[in-house]
């Protein structure tokens, strides 16, 4: 594989570097740094990329997209993880936002996508269920049909930013006869604000409020907020996941935290003598690079094939699986550069400990990355698509 960059396509980082050096602002920074303000700093991100038409690298130019090639995508992302700037907040424009220009309607698609882009509308999903997280099919939301609307009574957990929301796409079951379970689930889109609906905060091991439980409740959603067709949702769900999985892998941000750890690596001791001087760690950094390396080249290959018109197959898996490994081999890493400073939790412990620069971090991070091998479908789960669609088994 050629891995170098043309003429132009490091012209097109230097720009890139440029937009994003004078783009992104302090304050952008320190608002999505505060869980109060988050969302105003994002939102103002992401419209401030809208402006620039850069907002949804992989849309289609026709609905909004920039046209860029798998190179350019790759390019921008890893200039904005190596300035430390967080991805766009995923939910409207990686994930919902494609399945509407895919498998919308017209009407779907003028209502939606321009909202999405402009971050006037911010989405959550509604798929894991206290009974059906990794067996997402036993899933058993359901919306029943009364006249223009469907009525949707039931609940979904881990719901990421649900309190933030003003939409959830969500999985519901519309027929409980069909053969197989896959078969009778429907794709909606339902407004946060509708009554009936209740929104239950769910406080993870870090101590923040990102997760949260959502109860519908004879809760009326018309006709018109269906994606495609009634019992074909899961078609639209496999859709959405495979773009899921390839964006939690975090290549980009994980080369950004392994150059980081080096750094610090270099400047903590362990008896006397700097931390990377230590063989064990070494070979423990060794090995993640290596893995991160192998990553990244995978990353390509479906990066081209979508570019030549594909769609992520079972390659998200992969994908999925050894990225959330590295992520959590790294905030290991970080945790034992940390050491005492990374066990903020202790409630005897100094401010200057709670106040290090980096050990507050990499707790909350260690703590939270715990999870990253669960969501989005669990690695085992992962395993078993693989074995399925690769190997045949």
């Amino acid at each position: 594989m050629h891995t170098g960059f043309s003429d132009a396509e490091r012209a097109f980082q230097a720009e890139v570097r440029s937009f994003l050096q004078e783009a992104f602002t302090p304050d952008m920074r320190a608002r999505m740094a505060a869980p109060d303000t988050y969302k105003s700093g994002m939102t103002a991100w992401i419209q401030r990329l809208n402006e620039q038409g850069w907002a949804a690298p992989g849309w289609p130019q026709a609905c909004g997209g920039t046209g860029w090639s798998d190179t350019q995508r790759f390019i921008f992302d890893h200039e904005r993880s190596a300035l430390e700037i967080p991805d766009v907040f995923p939910f409207g424009l990686k994930m919902v936002g494609p399945v509407i220009y895919t498998f919308g309607s017209d009407d779907q698609k003028a209502t939606f996508l321009p909202r999405i882009l402009s971050a006037e509308d911010w989405w959550c999903q509604g798929y894991s269920e206290p009974g059906a997280g990794s067996d997402l099919a036993s899933l058993k939301t359901r919306a029943v049909r009364d006249g223009d609307d469907y009525v949707v009574n039931g609940a979904k957990i881990w719901t990421s930013y649900a309190h933030l929301a003003d939409w959830m796409f969500c999985l519901v079951r519309t027929d409980t006869e069909a053969a197989r379970p896959q078969r009778g689930i429907s794709f909606l889109l339902i407004d946060m604000t509708t009554p009936g609906i209740t929104v239950n905060p769910i406080i993870s091991i870090d101590g923040h409020h990102s997760l949260n439980e959502v109860e519908f409740r004879d809760v009326r959603v018309p006709i018109g907020n269906l994606i495609g067709d009634e019992n074909k949702g899961w078609t639209y769900a496999k859709a959405l996941l495979s773009h899921e999985r390839t964006a939690i892998a975090g290549i980009a941000d994980s080369k950004r935290e392994l150059a980081r750890i080096k750094r610090l690596a270099h400047s903590e001791l362990k008896d006397g003598e700097p931390l990377i001087a230590d063989l064990d760690f070494q070979r423990r950094l060794a090995d993640v690079e290596q893995d991160l390396m192998a990553l990244e080249y995978t990353e390509l290959r479906v990066l081209a094939s979508v570019a030549s018109g594909g769609a992520p197959g079972a390659e998200s898996s992969v994908l999925k699986i050894k990225g959330t490994e590295i992520q959590q081999a790294l905030q290991t890493l970080l945790m034992d550069i940390a050491g005492l400073y990374g066990g903020a939790l202790a409630e005897d412990l100094p401010a200057e400990v709670l106040d290090h620069d980096f050990g507050d971090q990499a707790r909350v991070r260690y703590m939270y990355g715990r999870a990253a091998s669960i969501y989005g479908g669990s690695n085992e789960v992962q395993k078993n698509i693989i074995a399925k669609a690769i190997l045949g088994l």
